[in-house]
């Protein structure tokens, strides 16, 4: 086979540092597009992001050339550059250095992408805390509870 075909898809969730509430909607909208912008650029497609006020899930397709945490490495640095330097914030972005990611197969895309649809009705009864644990333990997922938030 000369080229290499593949559907990788991710379903990737990070906080913003120290769960700071600082995803407003003066800049989620455009936050949200730049990090679509950023996943386009390495070859990738967005299927449905949300989250909020301290969290983003994207549902993604990446390209196989990139491994996971270098996507991961250029779509949060790049956002945290763009929305400190382009953008006239009270206080500085910061993503958390880690970030949870899960693979999902074709079969669960709609799933997926209607967990995050439901974000915010989701955190009236959860917080990103518990969430992450959660989705943690269903993945099953091993983790240090001292080493996890930052």
């Amino acid at each position: 086979m000369s080229s290499t075909l593949a559907n990788l898809l991710y379903h990737v969730v990070f906080s913003t540092k120290e769960r700071q509430k600082i995803i407003l909607p003066d800049i989620k909208t455009d936050l949200y597009g730049y990090l679509g912008g950023v996943i386009r650029g390495e070859k990738g497609r967005l299927l449905k992001i949300g989250g909020t006020e301290d969290h983003v899930h994207i549902l993604a397709s990446f390209h196989p050339a990139l491994s996971v945490s270098d996507m991961l490495r250029r779509m949060k640095g790049n956002t945290s550059r763009w929305l400190n330097e382009n953008r006239s914030l009270a206080f500085r972005f910061s993503w958390q250095r880690g970030y949870g990611a899960f693979s999902v197969s074709e079969s669960m895309v709609d799933v997926v992408s209607k967990y995050i649809d439901n974000q915010e009705l989701h955190h009236k009864k959860m917080t990103f805390q518990e969430e992450f644990l959660a989705l943690l333990s269903k993945h099953n997922v091993q983790y240090d509870e001292r080493y996890i938030w930052d």
